[in-house]
């Protein structure tokens, strides 16, 4: 396995001032074997959890070297955090797709099979380029096409709604003063025809991030005809990561049934049509 960090940078102008945001993109890529050689591998690109104020380690290396053990091409998005306002994580992640999706032969990757995978906020990040990634504030701003767009999203118990269920504190810390973007933070209201397939899951009593998100995104997505496979967990709480041993700090998160989440998500990106 190769380890490699690249830098994805931003620019972004307000009120004629240009600043260049920095957001790292760790690989975690297996080695193309001369006795398998080339098999176009699937690939996903992880947005961790952390509120927008900071990224969570155990939903980053942990999660990457698991999808990485079974076959497919890891990514972990370390994105802009801590009052940066939106959308830039947002444009990080744009980029971050299409750097991927430009070298996908270098790292054995199939093009049209590159997940994202959020958590929590990350989640949030992840389901916004979901229904955002043919908007004119992400194409135009970054002179994209269609090469930032995820063929599918994966989303863990995610922040979807500004609404009467929100994680407050997220949608604080990517709000800017003058609440301009505020429309576009309730991502059940922006699915369409062309938002991507999705996985999602969510425990019932989450009582940081409510399963409503979960519920109201399910939702739209079944009212726009997008194919969808939602799982919800009746214990567990909120940032269990993968749910056993490797990211549990508490007996908590250590919760077996749960952690079928994440075979189940690998199974679901391995097979795309089904």
């Amino acid at each position: 396995m190769k380890i490699v960090k690249y830098q994805i940078k931003v620019p972004y102008t307000k009120n004629n001032t240009e600043t260049v945001y920095t957001a790292t993109l760790t690989s975690y890529t297996l080695d193309i074997f001369n006795e398998t050689g080339r098999r176009k591998s699937p690939a996903v690109i992880i947005s961790p959890g952390g509120g927008y104020y900071k990224v969570a380690e155990k939903e980053a290396e942990p999660v990457a070297v698991r999808f990485a053990a079974h076959g497919i091409q890891a990514f972990v998005l370390d994105y802009s955090v801590g009052k940066v306002p939106f959308p830039i994580a947002l444009l990080e992640l744009s980029k971050a797709v299409a750097f991927v999706r430009e070298n996908a032969f270098e790292w054995d990757i199939d093009p049209e099979n590159i997940s994202i995978c959020g958590f929590s906020a990350g989640g949030h990040l992840t389901a916004s380029l979901g229904v955002h990634w043919n908007s004119d504030l992400v194409k135009n701003t970054l002179s994209l096409t269609d090469e930032h767009k995820p063929n599918s999203m994966i989303l863990c118990y995610p922040v979807i709604t500004s609404g009467e269920y929100t994680h407050e504190g997220s949608i604080i810390n990517i709000s800017d003063d003058e609440g301009c973007f505020s429309d576009m933070f309730s991502l059940e209201n922006h699915v369409s025809k062309d938002t991507p397939r999705t996985f999602i899951w969510h425990c019932a009593d989450d009582d940081v991030v409510p399963v409503e998100n979960t519920l109201f995104f399910a939702k739209a997505l079944s009212k726009n005809k997008i194919n969808f496979e939602a799982h919800i967990y009746p214990f567990g709480g909120h940032g269990l990561s993968l749910c056993d041993e490797t990211t549990s700090y508490t007996l908590q998160e250590h919760n077996e049934k749960c952690s079928e989440w994440f075979i189940k998500a690998v199974n679901w990106i391995k097979e795309p049509n089904k």
